[in-house]
């Protein structure tokens, strides 16, 4: 019998490696940048007193620290992907930690320029705003000026950066327990192997055809949060109550005015997504309801929405022919962005396969100075890995047209359309394949299934989630205590809201809401649920040849951070402040539903 083994590092093909000598050429190159950049930061303090002077030393300041963080986007960039290319090789962790370290000592001596920047007295930094020297920073300078009103004086602000390492107790308690702690124990597969269960396999063992193995996998798993339930909900309770402190130190009007402020993103955007999605349950009781007689069952619990309703499809595709999918999906896009992505995930963007000791998952990197960089672990006869691709070809091709166009100061996104443009090719690779297996039902239903479980998972599973952050802190910001019976009574009426009374609510379920690492960083994971509704609308648009729609969806991708994001939504022709994007989001999830319903019944 043949052993299949995961390669060393060394032995994976140089074609299949990224190239990061446009970075730098060798590790001695980077340890020579890596000094000059060291030593640069003591000219930080030649600024410090003097932002106020003239809106020419005010430009020089802002220019130096902006090519120093230049020049560290760099070092770390080529720091933390060779670390990621083989975890155990302790050079490249030494690089990444020095990299870290220096990112760390630049963010110390610079603190000082945004409190100074806001103390300069209104009318002289009116001037400085109308000033030729400053005009490129305009906006730079105004996303500063607007945290005025949430900025205390230096003594205060001095001890609230002192207590922020502090603050972090309560996520990485959770991270510890939840990462390292927590044994999950074993437990025998559907061909009788006797498997470890973790967090990585868990979804694997739900998606098992075997109901028993579906809930031995579910009972087990929640049995260890069970065992530690009380630890982990002071540990939540503890990171409400953090939020709390820094929003009111800041003098915002609750928690979540505090983390949408800097994206200048009104409340409402939030609360039409959860009303609207509130408002549009049917559709998904419908799914919920040809998911249970399609599975045969009287009752569906939570451990049975995981497991594909059509059995597995043989699929293999090399990655050459899937970087060819890839561009022909996203055709509708013009030849010139299919052409540029086609030859960096032909080229040398893409790390390709597994090897030993390399990071887990995939992702999109890089910096303003080089390619933009996929990490993948791609295996031919997975059809996620072809969803991962273009997943993270979105990501890149954004992060490059940015690039291209915006100054440096103004090329990163913010994470709120970063998910955008991954997604948005997702919609039009889904087209793509369920017109190419037009005449092979069983392919077509298992893609359709597939499909209609990931909007399932980001727009009504998130914003179920988004309703939970927010009525924890509003509890929080009531003086109302955050115990465990508190956190897991609002999560279970949530379970019921989204479920009805289509899915079984299991008692473990409940503690569901003590198991997700997003909730210590509050009011993140709505992002996810917008983000997919206005890819879907404007993915729709694309491909129905709307009048304008391609151009406006590519300017769009060249914004970088230039404007707020709703603003550059709406360049590509969405409006997030209406809550139309997120109704045509479920009617294209419900015309899913119906048309799998109907392939459905041709197996």
């Amino acid at each position: 019998m043949t052993t299949q083994t995961i390669p060393e590092r060394k032995d994976v093909a140089t074609d299949d490696q990224w190239d990061l000598t446009p970075l730098f050429n060798s590790d001695a190159a980077w340890e020579e940048t890596f000094e000059i950049v060291q030593k640069d930061l003591d000219a930080y303090a030649g600024y410090r007193g003097r932002l106020g002077a003239s809106a020419e030393v005010l430009r020089e300041a802002i220019a130096f620290d902006l090519d120093l963080s230049r020049r560290l986007d760099r070092l770390y960039t080529y720091a933390h992907l060779k670390n990621d290319e083989d975890q155990s090789n302790q050079d490249y962790l030494g690089l990444y930690q020095r990299a870290v370290g220096l990112y760390t000592r630049a963010a110390e001596l610079s603190s000082f320029m945004r409190p100074e920047i806001m103390a300069i007295d209104q009318a002289s930094m009116d001037a400085f705003l109308e000033a030729p020297e400053l005009a490129e920073y305009r906006f730079h300078l105004e996303k500063i000026l607007r945290l005025r009103d949430h900025t205390r004086t230096p003594e205060e602000e001095e001890l609230l950066a002192m207590s922020q390492e502090m603050a972090q107790t309560a996520r990485q308690v959770f991270g510890q327990l939840d990462n390292v702690d927590l044994n999950f124990g074993t437990l025998n597969d559907d061909k009788g192997r006797e498997v470890e269960l973790s967090h990585g396999n868990f979804t694997t063992f739900l998606q098992n055809p075997d109901r028993a193995v579906r809930r031995q996998a579910f009972d087990q798993y929640y049995t260890r949060y069970e065992a530690h339930k009380n630890t982990i909900a002071a540990a939540l309770g503890g990171s409400v109550k953090g939020d709390l402190f820094y929003a009111r130190s800041r003098r915002y009007e609750d928690c979540r005015a505090a983390a949408l402020y800097s994206d200048r993103m009104p409340a409402a955007v939030y609360d039409n997504l959860i009303a609207t999605v509130r408002e549009n349950l049917d559709p998904l009781f419908r799914y919920f309801d040809f998911r249970r007689q399609a599975l045969g069952l009287d009752q569906l619990h939570f451990y049975d929405t995981y497991v594909p309703i059509v059995k597995a499809v043989q699929f293999k595709m090399a990655y050459e022919e899937a970087v060819q999918t890839c561009g022909q999906a996203l055709a509708p896009l013009g030849e010139d962005y299919v052409r540029t992505m086609l030859a960096g995930l032909g080229g040398t963007w893409v790390d390709r396969y597994e090897n030993r000791g390399k990071r887990s998952g995939a992702y999109s990197s890089g910096c303003y100075d080089s390619p933009p960089y996929i990490l993948l672990n791609y295996e031919p006869a997975n059809i996620n890995s072809l969803y991962t691709l273009i997943h993270e070809a979105g990501h890149s091709m954004h992060t490059h047209l940015s690039c291209q166009h915006q100054p440096y100061v103004y090329h990163n996104y913010t994470i709120f359309v970063a998910e955008v443009a991954s997604t948005f090719n997702e919609t039009l690779l889904s087209a793509h394949l369920l017109a190419q297996y037009r005449d092979d039902p069983p392919m077509q239903a298992y893609l359709l299934n597939r499909e209609i479980d990931n909007i399932r998972a980001t727009l009504f599973r998130q914003t179920m989630f988004a309703e939970f952050e927010l009525e924890v802190h509003r509890r929080a910001e009531a003086q109302q205590p955050l115990t465990l019976e508190a956190l897991t009574g609002i999560y279970r009426g949530l379970l019921e809201a989204y479920f009805g009374d289509r899915l079984v609510i299991d008692d473990a379920l409940a503690l569901e809401c003590l198991r997700i690492p997003h909730f210590y960083a509050a009011f993140y994971v709505y992002k996810y649920a917008t983000g997919i509704s206005a890819a879907i609308a404007l993915a729709s648009q694309v491909m129905a040849g709307e009048a304008g729609a391609r151009e406006r969806y590519l300017e769009f991708l060249t914004l970088g951070g230039s404007r707020f994001p709703l603003e550059e939504l709406a360049v590509a022709g969405v409006d997030m402040t209406s809550p139309e994007p997120i109704r045509q989001a479920i009617a294209h999830f419900e015309s899913l539903v119906a048309e799998l319903q109907e392939v459905y019944g041709k197996l």
